[in-house]
C-alpha cells in the first residue's frame, strides 16, 4: 500500500443543474486519471454531503 495516493474531488450541486454538475464531476475525475496516466484504480467512491447550506458531492479515487 506504500504506493497508494488519494484524489479528492468535490463538486456543489445545484439544483436545477444536478446532471450537468455530476458529468462534469465525472469528466474531471476521468481528466486527472488520463493526465496523470494512472494505470491501476484501486476503488472510486462517492458520498453526498449537506452542509446546512448546500448539497456537495465528494468523490475519493483512490490509486497507485
Amino acid at each position: 500500500w506504500k504506493d497508494t495516493k488519494v484524489k479528492t474531488f468535490s463538486s456543489q450541486l445545484k439544483i436545477s443543474h444536478v446532471h450537468e454538475e455530476l458529468e462534469a464531476l465525472d469528466k474531471a475525475v476521468n481528466d486527472f486519471i488520463e493526465q496523470n496516466d494512472i494505470g491501476k484504480v484501486i476503488s472510486v467512491s462517492d458520498t453526498a454531503v449537506y452542509d446546512g447550506v448546500a448539497v456537495r458531492l465528494i468523490c475519493v479515487v483512490a490509486y497507485e
